[in-house]
C-alpha cells in the first residue's frame, strides 16, 4: 500500500530564521534524515505496490479477455454443436419415421404370411384327412341339409332319403369306428318312417274335386225336378194301347174292347192328374229355414263364396298353415249342411271329401336326427 503524509510532520521554518538557527540545527540532523529515508521507502514501496497492482490488473484484464474469447469460442462451438445436434435429431426423427413405416409394412406382411400359413395348414390338414373322415364329414353335411329341407317342405322324405343314403355309404365303408354311427342312423330312420306326415298333394287334389263339384250341388231353395209318370199310369196306357190293337184286329163287333179302352184311358188320365197334383206340393224337413229363403242370384254368390273358402284352404295347406285350413274347412262344412240338400248324392260326396281333408290336415312335429349328429361328432373327434 502507498505511504501517505500525515499532519504530524514539522512545518518548515521561515527563511529569516534559517540562518540564525543553522548552528543549532546541525545537531538534530540524524532524526530528520531517518524520517526522509522512511518516506522514500514508503514511496518506493507504494510505487512497487502500484506497479504490482497495475501489473496484476493488466494480467487480470488479459486473463478476462482470454476467458471472454474462450467463452465466445465455446459459445460459438456450442451453437454449432446445437445446430448440428438439431440437424442430427431431425435426421434421426426422419429415420425413425421411415423405420416405423417399414416396421408397419413388415408387420402387415408378417400378418399376411401368418394368414397364408394358417390357410396352407388347413389345406394340408384337409388334404391329409383319411377317407373315413371325408365320408363322415360328407354324411354330416348331407344330414344337416336334409333337416333344413324337411323343415322347409314339411315332409320327412328328404330326411329319410338322406339317412338311407348315409347308411348305405357307411355300410360300404365297413369300418369298426363307424359302427356306432350306423346304429344311430338306423334308429333315427325308424323314427322318421314312423311319423305319419300329411300328404299335401293328395289333399289338394281332393279340394280341387270339391271346387269343381260346387256348381252342381243342389240347394235347398231350388225346386225339385218334375217327376216321371207313375208306373201305374204307364201300365194303364200300355194296356189301353194293347186293347185298342186287339179290338182293331178282331173281326167281330168290338164294343167290349172299345169299352175297355175307354176305361183304360180314364185310369191313365186320373193317374196323370194325380201325379201332376203331387208334383205341385213338396213336403221337406228343413232344419234351417233361412236356407229356403235364398234367392237364385244369392245362390250364385253362395257357390262362389264356397269356392273361395275351398281355394283358401288349399293355399293354406300348400303354405303349411294347417290352422287356417281347418278354419276354412269348418266354414265349408257348415255351409254345406245349412244351404245344400244333404240327401243329394253329390252333396254327400263333396261333404265326405271336405271331412277327409279336415281329418288329415294336421300339424305334425318332424323328428330330428340328434342321435345321428351326436354319433357323427363323436366319430369325427376320434372318440
Amino acid at each position: 500500500m502507498p505511504a501517505t503524509v500525515t499532519d504530524n510532520a514539522p512545518a518548515p521554518a521561515p527563511a529569516d530564521t534559517v540562518a540564525s538557527s543553522a548552528p543549532s540545527a546541525a545537531a538534530p540532523a540524524g532524526p530528520a534524515a531517518h524520517a526522509g529515508n522512511g518516506w522514500l521507502v514508503a514511496a518506493a514501496l507504494t510505487g512497487a505496490l502500484s506497479v504490482a497492482a497495475i501489473t496484476l490488473a493488466l494480467f487480470s484484464q488479459q486473463r478476462i479477455r482470454s476467458l471472454e474469447q474462450e467463452l465466445v469460442r465455446r459459445q460459438q462451438d456450442s451453437q454449432g454443436q446445437a445446430i448440428e445436434a438439431r440437424a442430427l435429431a431431425q435426421q434421426a426423427r426422419d429415420a425413425a419415421q421411415g423405420a416405423e413405416s417399414k416396421v408397419g409394412v413388415l408387420e402387415a406382411r408378417v400378418a399376411e404370411t401368418a394368414l397364408q400359413r394358417t390357410q396352407l395348414e388347413e389345406l394340408i390338414q384337409q388334404l391329409s384327412r383319411s377317407r373315413d373322415e371325408n365320408v363322415l364329414a360328407d354324411v354330416d353335411a348331407a344330414v344337416r341339409v336334409a333337416v333344413q329341407q324337411s323343415a322347409i317342405t314339411g315332409s320327412t322324405e328328404p330326411l329319410a332319403a338322406a339317412l338311407r343314403q348315409a347308411e348305405e355309404r357307411l355300410q360300404r365303408l365297413n369300418q369298426p369306428r363307424v359302427e356306432r354311427v350306423r346304429r344311430a342312423l338306423a334308429r333315427d330312420l325308424d323314427r322318421v318312417r314312423a311319423v305319419a306326415v300329411t300328404d299335401v298333394a293328395s289333399l289338394t287334389i281332393k279340394l280341387d274335386d270339391a271346387v269343381r263339384a260346387v256348381d252342381e250341388l243342389p240347394l235347398l231353395a231350388q225346386p225339385a225336378s218334375r217327376a216321371a209318370p207313375p208306373p201305374r199310369a204307364a201300365a194303364a196306357n200300355g194296356s189301353a194301347a194293347s186293347a185298342v190293337g186287339a179290338a182293331a184286329s178282331s173281326p167281330g163287333p168290338g164294343l167290349g174292347a172299345w169299352w175297355a179302352w175307354l176305361q183304360a184311358q180314364g185310369d191313365w188320365a186320373v193317374g196323370r192328374v194325380w201325379a201332376e197334383a203331387k208334383s205341385l206340393v213338396r213336403v221337406t224337413r228343413i232344419d234351417n229355414p233361412e236356407a229356403v229363403l235364398v234367392a237364385p242370384e244369392q245362390g250364385w254368390f253362395l257357390r262362389e263364396n264356397l269356392k273361395l273358402r275351398l281355394l283358401n284352404a288349399r293355399l293354406a295347406l300348400l303354405s303349411r298353415q294347417f290352422d287356417t285350413a281347418q278354419s276354412d274347412l269348418r266354414d265349408v262344412q257348415a255351409a254345406l249342411d245349412r244351404y245344400f240338400d244333404r240327401s243329394a248324392r253329390r252333396v254327400i260326396v263333396t261333404a265326405d271329401l271336405v271331412r277327409q281333408v279336415a281329418g288329415q290336415a294336421r300339424q305334425l312335429s318332424l323328428p330330428r336326427p340328434d342321435e345321428t349328429l351326436a354319433a357323427l361328432a363323436a366319430a369325427q373327434a376320434g372318440r
